[in-house]
């Protein structure tokens, strides 16, 4: 079955060219990163990371919708306000959430440091964390070496960046591209995001930076990124969680060779879907990197009656334990997909349900199909399918990526927060 029909930049026919670089790929950024021991300070591993334009920027963002915020999410949800972020200061191993007023003050702290190091004002200054909830920052150890990071910015300094936000990634996630916009100008959008567990729509356990230097303006750069973030991270799920800390920044700095990009211009149109290309690349690097999953699923939903239709159709199923166990045991069950459609409140008939694993129908108008179970479980071994659920009842398709459920995630995820309790009273921490 044809995916453009899923994708809303289909008919934008533009020749992106993938590059290196992510974060700082885009001209005027610069990253680095370096090791305060956040989490434990006997093991030595990247854990704070900087990224700063050169000049004032257009930023926007967009931060969980958990009613429980970390205290950096509620700093920088302030501090966006003002647009002109110069700097994003973001730490592994600890989430700085529930930690009350001296989380707050942490944060800020944190702030603090990297605008006196930079000569901005703290307000240009953005902060993210990522790690265990409800344990205090290690504060001391953190903004006595954020000088010393800002003195070693660099333009190749992504590769660092991206490594010095992972928790349970296994590997840094970094995306570029350029693209063409006239006669011999382009303009550079890249990326680095982290996740692998709690990932769920309406923003994931994640942070992502994303960088361009297109001239874009604050209103079609809001534009923009809610097309893009609806697009990508809101359409991922490993376990149905939504994190306290989740995170997207975009920062423009207009430092392409390229024209400024106006409103309903076919160069809006173009920068909207790049910005979307390099969002859901990340996006499904996170779903490909999820904690101790084997199989990356793409759920799609079509000729509902509706758009919200098919997106809760997409979305029971996607996140149903029983669903992602049968994609764990190579399983095509597709009775569970069916009984997930039927309590999504999604609009439906179950006499008009087609099931299809990869193109090969498992069931036809409710029914069993003929196609010979053997077939379907071909399929379902493949560490990669795609389940496609036509409601036939109209014409909305909506789509989401998903993976199995393990029995080493359950084991992974299981002792967390006890085990760092424990190692923090064992050197006199807590």
């Amino acid at each position: 079955m044809n995916n453009e029909e899923f994708d809303p930049c289909h008919s934008i026919k533009v020749p992106f060219k993938v590059i290196e670089g992510g974060v700082t790929a885009a001209r005027g950024f610069k990253a680095a990163a370096i090791s305060c021991g956040i989490k434990n300070p006997d093991v030595t591993r990247l854990d704070l990371m900087m990224i700063t334009s050169d000049v004032p920027t257009v930023t926007d963002a967009a931060f969980t919708t958990n009613k429980v915020r970390a205290a950096c999410v509620r700093v920088s949800q302030l501090h966006i306000k003002d647009s002109d972020t110069r700097a994003i200061i973001a730490n592994s191993g600890n989430a700085n959430a529930c930690t009350g007023l001296q989380g707050i003050h942490d944060a800020k702290a944190m702030c603090k440091a990297t605008a006196e190091s930079l000569g901005v004002r703290m307000r240009q200054v953005l902060v993210c964390s990522t790690g265990i909830i409800g344990m205090n920052m290690p504060i001391q150890r953190i903004t006595p070496r954020v000088r010393e990071l800002a003195d070693i910015l660099s333009p190749i300094g992504n590769d660092d960046a991206a490594r010095a936000i992972m928790t349970s990634d296994t590997k840094p996630k970094i995306y570029a591209i350029e693209v063409p916009i006239g006669k011999g100008q382009s303009f550079r959008v890249g990326g680095i995001a982290k996740g692998a567990g709690m990932i769920c729509p309406n923003m994931a356990t994640m942070l992502s930076f994303i960088t361009t230097d297109a001239k874009v303006s604050k209103d079609e750069l809001k534009r923009a990124m809610r097309f893009a973030v609806d697009q990508s991270f809101n359409r991922i799920t490993i376990d149905g969680d939504t994190s306290t800390n989740d995170t997207v920044i975009v920062m423009t700095n207009g430092q392409a060779n390229a024209p400024a990009i106006k409103k309903g211009s076919p160069e809006a149109e173009i920068f909207r879907c790049a910005l979307q290309k390099v969002m859901m690349e990340l996006a499904k690097m996170i779903v490909s990197d999820g904690e101790r999953v084997t199989k990356f699923v793409e759920i799609r939903v079509r000729n509902a009656r509706t758009q919200s239709d098919a997106k809760k159709a997409a979305e029971a199923v996607a996140k149903s334990l029983l669903v992602k166990c049968s994609f764990n045991g190579s399983d095509p069950n597709w009775g569970r997909i069916i009984h997930a459609v039927g309590y999504s409140g999604a609009r439906i008939r179950e006499e008009m349900i087609d099931i299809y694993f990869s193109g090969i129908q498992a069931c036809k108008g409710g029914l069993t199909a003929k196609t010979p179970v053997a077939d379907l479980e071909k399929v379902v071994k493949e560490p990669r399918f795609s389940v496609t659920i036509d409601l036939n009842l109209g014409s909305a398709n909506h789509i989401v990526y998903t993976t199995d459920l393990s029995e080493a995630y359950v084991d992974f995820n299981s002792s967390e927060y006890s085990a760092a309790v424990h190692a923090k009273r064992q050197k006199g921490l807590v």
